[in-house]
């Protein structure tokens, strides 16, 4: 299961923060990945509208960071991904150096060479 969490902001959307196991074979062994949507349903809805199939949101054990929800709201698309931590802070130098990517970054298929 996906550690996770959500946060609702004062209009009414909220912001769905999960680590997932990268879906990418050659990828990262686990990504953070943020969704800015109507409501959690849908939010979850766009992630599995991507191909990530088994996503479920239980709880609100992880939620996204003050930082993570203004990188989610600047993104003109709402869905945006890094690697994860690995002791599962948000808050650790080196991942602050790392720079949140588009979802379709991380869910492109490799070109076959020929």
């Amino acid at each position: 299961m996906a550690a996770g969490g959500f946060c609702k902001l004062p209009n009414g959307t909220v912001v769905v923060a999960l680590n997932l196991p990268s879906p990418a074979a050659d990828g990262p062994g686990a990504v953070r990945v943020l969704v800015h949507s109507v409501n959690r349903a849908r939010a979850l809805t766009r992630l599995r509208n991507l191909g990530l199939r088994s996503v479920y949101l239980r709880g609100n054990a992880a939620p996204p960071t003050p930082d993570e929800i203004t990188a989610v709201l600047h993104h003109p698309d709402g869905l945006i991904w890094r690697t994860a931590p690995d002791n599962g802070v948000a808050s650790s130098p080196d991942l602050a150096q790392e720079l949140w990517r588009p979802i379709r970054a991380l869910l492109r298929r490799p070109t076959a060479q020929t």
